[in-house]
């Protein structure tokens, strides 16, 4: 068996077109455009490129994007920053690129930023209102996941969910949402023992541990599906937690690194964005 390769890059590019559609009707119907203020401080390589990426989507979309760019700032002004864009009804989506520097407390930039401009789906608000099963506005790489295994036709109901990695961003909430789909789930951590007796029962694989190859073929079941989150640079390569070379023998679908969940993610960024003005603005009416 050798798996079919998803596409993540094709299907983000598929809905990015529906969205285009939805803005464009948004902007019609309300006479506004739907606003998305990126927030990024420092000098981070990998941040910048995911600042540009969802700049980019924004444009094509028809959604305009705000970047707001510092070398350095105090925690001070960035939360009267947010606290200035919470206030202003033109400000539909607030993101605050992550990781910010040391100096800076994540968690209480985080929740500075209203709920309802939360694109992200960091706040605390949010998360809550998951994990009583009330899908708001959701983390972007989970929902991105979602949204590529529905594209896919893949079946979640009543299957074997495992996933490696239990981040706060990534591998709970998609926990959660894989749950409220009526998965089985399995969720596996560093301190998990005989991790392969876990991934081998997975007839859906998800690598969201940012450790190189983590994954390796006698883990996984013939016929899974693998979903390959994490993504690392070595020498100066992309590579996955998922072994891919090998483990596509074993996989009936596989996503590659780069080009899987990572086109997802931005896609995602900019549907919260279209969601988040369609809330605070009445939708269509």
């Amino acid at each position: 068996m050798v798996g079919e390769i998803i596409d993540g890059k094709a299907i983000a590019k598929g809905i990015r077109q529906e969205l285009a559609g939805k803005v464009a009707a948004f902007k019609k119907k309300r006479g506004t455009v739907p606003a998305l203020h990126v927030v990024i401080v420092g000098h981070d390589p990998a941040s910048k490129l995911y600042v540009r990426l969802k700049q980019t989507g924004a444009e094509e979309v028809g959604i305009k994007s705000v970047k707001h760019e510092f070398d350095t700032i105090t925690e001070k002004k960035l939360l009267e920053l947010i606290d200035k864009l919470n206030k202003d009804k033109a400000v539909h989506g607030i993101l605050v690129q992550l990781p910010l520097p040391k100096d800076i407390d994540e968690k209480k930039v985080i929740m500075k930023i209203s709920p309802e401009k939360d694109v992200d789906g960091f706040h605390v608000i949010n998360m809550g209102k998951l994990f009583t099963g009330d899908e708001n506005l959701l983390p972007c790489t989970p929902l991105g996941v979602i949204r590529m295994l529905e594209k896919e036709k893949v079946e979640i109901r009543g299957k074997d969910a495992v996933i490696v990695g239990r981040s706060n961003i990534v591998g709970k909430p998609l926990a959660l949402m894989l749950l409220k789909r009526h998965a089985t789930v399995t969720l596996c951590h560093t301190k998990t023992k005989d991790l392969a007796s876990h991934t081998r029962r997975a007839d859906l694989l998800i690598a969201a541990a940012w450790a190189p190859k983590m994954i390796e073929a006698h883990m996984v079941k013939n016929g899974a599906v693998v979903i390959d989150i994490g993504i690392t640079d070595v020498n100066g390569k992309a590579v996955g937690d998922v072994d891919f070379k090998k483990v596509k023998e074993r996989a009936s679908k596989i996503t590659p690194v780069p080009g899987g969940v990572g086109p997802m993610t931005v896609a995602m960024v900019l549907s919260n964005t279209l969601e988040a003005a369609e809330k605070q603005l009445g939708g269509y009416a």
